[in-house]
């Protein structure tokens, strides 16, 4: 589990730019929400990922009780179709995960840190479910990340997002540090590019620009 000391006032930021003339919204949940929006806003046609919880069950949730409403952690990303597809993105988010860990992902374990695709409607959850069965026989194993029902997105708490490149300094267990600095160690303690590598091989990040660390 991630070690945050300081408690932050639910704070949800209104959208002010302007979409451009072909968009899409994509709702999937890989574990810490903060290694999710940090990977998939490296892509070129993402405009913005934005943390939250959805899937469960409690309206408001925070990440003091997220978990107690079922919900797990989530991430909204909106794109620019005209560049990448939606079936697209969700190939490359597997390739991002451990596809094959029902329990968590990595060192985070329990429901909240669980992985899934929320499609917004039917046209995406047909998407999804081809984008998984072309990574099942590029994987040779079964992918247990499930698409779900459409759900409500709750954005998360403001210090939560863009985590991974704030210069503000926060007091976790790797000391009083940035919290680009936090998220770096957190994310090579946790072992998530290791494990990615492992279950992936040659797949694993593929499509997008860098690595994941």
């Amino acid at each position: 589990m991630r070690a945050l000391v300081l408690a932050a006032t639910v704070a949800v930021a209104s959208a002010t730019a302007v979409l451009p003339v072909k968009a899409e919204t994509a709702v999937v949940a890989g574990g810490c929400f903060w290694c999710v929006e940090s990977d998939l806003e490296s892509l070129p046609a993402v405009r913005e990922v934005i943390s939250g919880y959805a899937g469960g069950t409690t309206n408001n949730p925070t990440y003091r009780n997220y978990h107690d409403g079922d919900h797990l952690e989530v991430v909204k990303v909106d794109f620019d179709e005209t560049q990448l597809s939606y079936r697209d993105l969700v190939a490359i988010f597997l390739r991002t995960i451990d596809v094959t860990d029902a329990g968590g992902q990595f060192c985070d374990r329990g429901h909240g840190y669980s992985t899934a695709i929320y499609p917004l409607d039917d046209k995406q959850a047909a998407e999804a479910k081809a984008a998984i069965a072309e990574a099942e026989k590029d994987l040779g194993k079964k992918i247990v990340t499930p698409v779900e029902k459409p759900a409500v997105f709750w954005p998360a708490e403001d210090y939560h997002q863009d985590y991974y490149k704030s210069s503000v300094r926060t007091l976790t267990r790797f000391g009083y540090v940035k919290r680009s600095d936090a998220y770096k160690g957190y994310r090579k303690a946790c072992g998530r590019d290791a494990r990615v590598k492992a279950v992936w091989g040659a797949e694993a990040y593929k499509g997008l620009p860098h690595h994941g660390s």
